[in-house]
């Protein structure tokens, strides 16, 4: 059981609020969440969530290219594995294929040629056949395309 916290007046929340949106972009979603564990109703919650954004402090946009832009360079997520990430934050459509536009498509194909490379040099079979099974349900579980991964996979490891 979970001890009861101490519900917080609209102000400490506000207060609250602005400390955890400037300490690093946050979605819509997790700021909303934040402001129920503060012990707000619903209305203070959407009233304080609009003005957050309308002082700059959420932006959806903003936070979908940095999510986006950050998973990929950091832990080598495809764009699959991204979007669906996004998706389930709450992101609009738009905002996402917006945020999608940070990962530079020679970039995107570099990084997946490095991953295919680096699962090949650290392969413990022989067999090309299951070599390349393995090595594309890897990349395809990063959320890379499966039919990039394939078609990379065959110019790095040719029958």
């Amino acid at each position: 059981m979970q001890p009861t916290r101490k519900r917080l007046t609209v102000e400490q929340a506000r207060q609250k609020a602005l400390r955890y949106c400037a300490y690093q972009e946050r979605c819509h979603q997790e700021v909303k969440n934040k402001l129920y564990e503060y012990g707000l109703n619903s209305s203070d919650a959407d009233e304080l969530l609009s003005y957050l954004i309308t002082e700059g402090f959420l932006n959806e946009e903003r936070f979908a290219k940095l999510f986006a832009g950050g998973k990929f360079r950091i832990k080598q997520w495809g764009r699959i594995k991204i979007v669906h990430a996004l998706e389930a934050k709450g992101i609009s459509k738009k905002c996402i294929q917006i945020g999608l536009k940070e990962i530079e498509e020679p970039d995107y194909l570099q990084t997946l040629e490095k991953l295919i490379e680096e699962k090949v040099e650290h392969a413990e079979t022989d067999d090309r056949f299951v070599l390349r099974n393995k090595i594309s349900q890897s990349v395809i579980q990063k959320g890379f395309e499966p039919e990039l991964v394939w078609k990379t996979l065959k110019k790095q490891l040719p029958d």
